[in-house]
């Protein structure tokens, strides 16, 4: 099994490279600033696209998190770029928080407050803040960080409201994306809340951050987590009420690990053993939305009985670091065959070995997405490229402890 593993992390490690050469050769926007709104996958690049504050913020975290993982100056030059260009921009210094959109030569587009985007600026700030020790990051997430418990936080109810106006007014549409129900409280946003701030913790250890991260995690195994399937419930009323049966494959193996690291993070021992239990139990149940070739479907919807066989970059991405960390909690075989397996999906169907980077995905005929970006306001260097280092400081803790 080592040889495996050695193996394993060689070729995510020359992935990793790949990955963040496309983004430098081909994403830095000379024309308007910052970086391409979007890029096909024939590489075309539409200097006229929208700037969305998601995509800028994992830019920035990726490149932070690369240069931790190897001190590449390259990697800190484009994680610099896009700091100074989030806080150019993005920003809104007069109510807060960070805008959703930007036109293509940064101005604002869509001045709403999504909870999700000023989540992910957080933890990219705070990463960038470890690598790069300006304190400027770090003092822009914590008052980020204080923008969503002043507006956010459900002090009633416990957990976080979706979405505001600019000036942090209640909006009728409050949905991530056209796909979203309109609902107040999500499983990904609070999925991407807790990861946020378990990384803010790691610059800045306040008590109530580290309360705030215990209370999300609660969240999690109170409401979110269906504790008799193992799958994460996705949309909530303001009481906590479910609102959909949907079954997100890719997210029941990504919050396995994120609620774990959250745990580990606050360093309570009980806590920490209980999310052990019910990572693994929610590897089980993503496991059920597996191909036979290794792959994870989209979605899956239980009272249609309807299983969306998609295949999307970013499932499979979380898929291999979810199943890789669910053998390291319970040292079964099969969860880090699973996850060598899903490499092996991705290196033959996924990664654009002409063109570079990843495709958006496989349809349900196993044909690839090419209608979906390569570049874009939710295709990004994230999943992919934290799969590569996640996997690689895994390996190398599983080796070094002789695992």
């Amino acid at each position: 099994m080592k040889l495996d593993l050695a193996k394993y992390r060689e070729e995510l490690s020359s992935e990793l490279e790949n990955i963040l050469s496309y983004w430098m050769k081909f994403t830095i926007d000379e024309v308007n600033g910052g970086f391409i709104g979007k890029i096909d996958n024939d590489n075309q690049i539409d200097y006229t696209a929208p700037k969305g504050s998601v995509l800028n913020a994992r830019i920035l975290w990726s490149f932070s998190s690369a240069y931790h993982l190897k001190p590449n100056p390259d990697y800190l030059k484009i994680a610099g770029r896009a700091f100074e260009y989030i806080i150019a921009h993005f920003i809104d210094d007069e109510f807060g928080g960070v805008y959703w959109l930007l036109d293509a030569k940064g101005k604002p587009l869509d001045t709403k407050k999504q909870v999700y985007a000023i989540a992910f600026t957080i933890y990219a700030f705070s990463e960038y803040f470890m690598v790069s020790n300006h304190e400027l990051a770090k003092e822009k997430a914590v008052n980020l960080y204080k923008n969503l418990i002043d507006h956010s936080y459900d002090v009633e109810n416990g957990g976080y409201f979706e979405a505001f106006s600019r000036e942090w007014k209640s909006l009728e549409d409050l949905r991530l994306s056209e796909k979203d129900a309109n609902e107040k409280k999500t499983m990904n946003t609070h999925l991407h809340v807790l990861e946020a701030f378990t990384t803010l913790y790691k610059i800045w250890p306040d008590e109530d951050l580290r309360l705030k991260i215990i209370a999300l995690i609660h969240n999690f195994t109170s409401h979110i987590i269906n504790n008799e399937t193992g799958n994460l419930i996705l949309f909530f009323d303001e009481n906590w009420t479910p609102k959909s049966d949907i079954i997100s494959f890719g997210h029941d193996i990504e919050a396995a690990w994120l609620l774990l690291e959250a745990a580990e993070a606050v360093r309570d021992d009980a806590l920490i053993e209980a999310i052990k239990c019910a990572s693994v139990k929610m590897s089980q149940g993503a496991k059920n939305g597996l191909d036979a070739d290794g792959s994870l479907w989209y979605e899956y919807e239980p009272s249609k009985n309807h299983i969306i066989k998609e295949k999307h970059w970013w499932v499979q991405a979380e898929a291999m670091v979810g199943f890789f960390n669910a053998w390291q909690v319970s040292e079964e075989p099969q969860f880090l065959e699973l996850s060598i397996q899903n490499w092996a999906f991705i290196k033959d169907k996924i990664i654009d070995h002409e063109k570079g980077e990843w495709f958006w995905g496989l349809d349900e005929y196993g044909a690839i997405m090419n209608a979906e970006d390569k570049v874009g306001i939710w295709k990004c260097p994230y999943h992919n490229s934290r799969a590569c280092i996640e996997l690689i400081r895994r390996i190398n803790f599983s080796s070094s402890s002789g695992l």
